[in-house]
């Protein structure tokens, strides 16, 4: 496969690329490929899924009424964003629109340089909160990898040709808070605020938790292993009940390569590598070739001081982040906080790759309002679920004793190992997790998993078909719930269904048509993003495939849906601009405003011909100015 080639896939298959998986499978338990759609919409579920009662059925949601307070919109399949009748939105910020005065007007021409880099909005809008810090809106986004070839467009091939590119892409990745008012010409960007602030690949950041100091955290430049440089790889978020930020670094590992491909290193240290998928190449943003930082030969343990959950306080621009290893380290996607009736603090967290695990931490200590929340993130417990097949789970505590690894520290470091050896369940890339409002149920983006059924994943557990992810080759997804036992988000037991199951009833009449609640007009493939309104509605964001053909017919370009927990009810609200994922979404404090993110789109948008796609976050409201939900 040539470099072009290379450069243009997934993360995942990046990685599947470069360090091939075995191809096993254990075909005893593959769903048959004949498995009719009419079995299955009659909740007859061949492959022994508990999951038969799968949200409900479009029927049940006509007889109770529907909650939608907008007319479903048909697919978009051209460069814009198209909205509901009644609404209405607008571009807020875009990839290079200055946070400070002094930042440099956007280039389309070189899409700006290093200096300035860091004073602008940065690239690749993903997860976001919105806070309320005195009396000021302010948002907190990240911007989750470079998009080198538009980021770096008089370079060749999109690949940095000196240290001054490398410091420019380490710039306008990170994480933008920035104050926001809704002025006489809409949402804009206050321009100075005293909150405004960029955090990067090169901001100091402070290390915390069981891990924080252990040898593998040690680095020459770092003997403490106590301080970093830089948040990597920012996708998904969270907000913690005192008013912090949680942005997550998810595919860290390919921001890493090595000058020496023969380095030798420790055994424990080369077995991390082969899981967390660090290699010599890295992704060719080609740091390691200029930043001696990101180059594994001559600092080994700096991968492990990546794959984190870093708090950011959006209200003291001078705070340091600090990454919580309490929370352990993996391809973070979000980081959805609950509190158990007791106070404890409840943390889900997926990993974001193909037969990765989902995880819970629960604090040892209790959160109570104003008082010193230190150590909440930092001292608990990290588990991995575990689904059975007749509709019941369990969290599996992942500690010394559990696994038989040495100590805490390196169980929170080498996460993936130690769920590995509780037998936690294989997931379809657990993306988003969001937590129902209104009941103690919390659900989960499982994005799809082309391999299921068909390998082992890193760690060569087994990918079989199993009762959450009950299709082979599954290239749609689906969104699992569950609900913990006694309403208590810490109990260690649960009950699990499948709210939908994403497909294409145009082109399949089996199960990967999709469950009930998937129809011709409501279609969809890979939920990823997912957040709750105040009202307990469900909004579901997509990064899929967006051809529009074949198995993909119909669906046209990403897309946010919103979906009803009671009825199981889906409906599209709103389309993306071609080539772009859907991610992101938070609310003003009013709640008349919804901030979208816009990632990777193509050109034109939003400035139109001959101009450099820029990723961008969208306002959407009512043009009555009623809430948004």
């Amino acid at each position: 496969m040539t470099t072009r080639d290379l450069s243009k896939l997934s993360a995942d298959d990046w990685d599947e690329a470069v360090n091939p998986r075995p191809e096993t499978c254990d075909f005893d338990r593959v769903v048959d490929a004949a498995l009719s759609r009419r079995s299955f919409l009659g909740g007859v579920m061949a492959f022994g899924s508990g999951a038969a009662a799968m949200g409900g059925l479009p029927t049940a949601a006509r007889a109770q009424g529907s909650r939608f307070a907008f007319e479903p919109i048909a697919i978009g399949t051209d460069n814009s964003v198209h909205v509901p009748p009644g609404y209405e939105w607008e571009v807020l910020v875009r990839w290079g629109d200055p946070l400070f005065s002094d930042a440099p007007e956007f280039d389309h021409v070189t899409g700006g340089d290093a200096t300035g880099a860091d004073r602008v909005f940065g690239e690749n809008t993903d997860g976001m909160e919105s806070f309320v810090i005195d009396g000021r809106q302010v948002l907190a986004i990240n911007h989750e990898y470079a998009n080198r070839r538009t980021n770096l467009p008089q370079s060749a091939d999109g690949r940095p040709e000196g240290a001054e590119d490398v410091e420019k892409l380490q710039k306008l990745q990170g994480v933008s808070v920035m104050e926001i008012r809704d002025g006489v010409a809409g949402w804009e960007v206050v321009l100075d605020s005293p909150v405004n602030r960029r955090i990067t690949h090169l901001t100091p950041i402070r290390l915390s938790g069981p891990a924080a100091g252990h040898a593998l955290m040690q680095t020459e430049a770092d003997p403490s292993g106590a301080q970093s440089l830089g948040t990597l790889n920012n996708c998904g978020a969270g907000k913690t009940p005192w008013g912090t930020y949680l942005t997550c670094e998810e595919n860290f590992n390919g921001y890493f390569g090595s000058t020496d491909p023969f380095a030798d290193y420790a055994p424990q240290v080369q077995a991390g590598y082969e899981r967390y998928g660090i290699g010599p190449d890295g992704w060719r943003y080609d740091y390691h070739l200029w930043d001696a930082r990101f180059d594994t030969s001559q600092t080994p343990n700096e991968p492990h001081r990546a794959g984190w959950v870093v708090e950011i306080d959006p209200s003291d621009p001078t705070s340091a982040p600090v990454k919580h290893t309490g929370l352990g380290r993996f391809k973070h996607e979000n980081a959805e906080v609950v509190l158990a009736p007791d106070g404890r603090v409840v943390v889900y967290m997926g990993d974001e790759e193909r037969g990765e695990f989902l995880y819970r931490f629960v604090s040892d200590g209790v959160y109570a309002p104003g008082k010193d929340t230190t150590g909440l993130l930092d001292e608990g417990t990290l588990y991995a679920a575990r689904f059975h097949e007749d509709g019941s789970g369990e969290w599996r505590a992942l500690t010394p004793e559990t696994t038989g690894m040495d100590s805490l520290a390196e169980v929170l470091i080498f996460a993936r190992m130690a769920a590995s050896k509780v037998g936690a369940t294989t997931m379809d890339r657990p993306e988003w997790v969001a937590a129902n409002p209104q009941r103690a149920e919390a659900y989960c983006c499982l994005t799809n998993n082309k391999h299921r059924g068909a390998r082992a994943n890193k760690g060569g557990d087994d990918m079989g078909v199993n009762g959450p992810n009950p299709r082979e080759t599954n290239r749609y997804g689906q969104i699992v719930r569950w609900r913990p036992e006694g309403e208590d988000h810490a109990a260690d037991r649960f009950t699990w269904d499948l709210y939908v199951m994403a497909g294409n009833p145009e082109v399949y009449d089996n199960a990967y048509g999709g469950s009930p609640n998937i129809t011709p007009g409501n279609m969809f493939n890979s939920p990823d993003g997912m957040a709750f309104g105040s009202t307990g509605l469900v909004w579901i964001q997509t990064d899929g495939d967006d051809s529009n053909d074949g198995e993909f017919a119909g669906m046209g370009n990403n897309q946010m849906l919103v979906g009803d927990p009671v009825t199981g009810e889906i409906a599209r609200f709103l389309t993306g601009p071609k080539g772009c994922e859907v991610t992101g979404l938070c609310w003003s404090a009013d709640r008349r405003a919804m901030f979208v993110g816009i990632q990777h789109p193509d050109a034109p948008f939003p400035d139109g011909e001959g101009k450099l796609p820029r990723s961008s976050i969208v306002v959407v409201r009512r043009k009555d100015g009623a809430p948004m939900g």
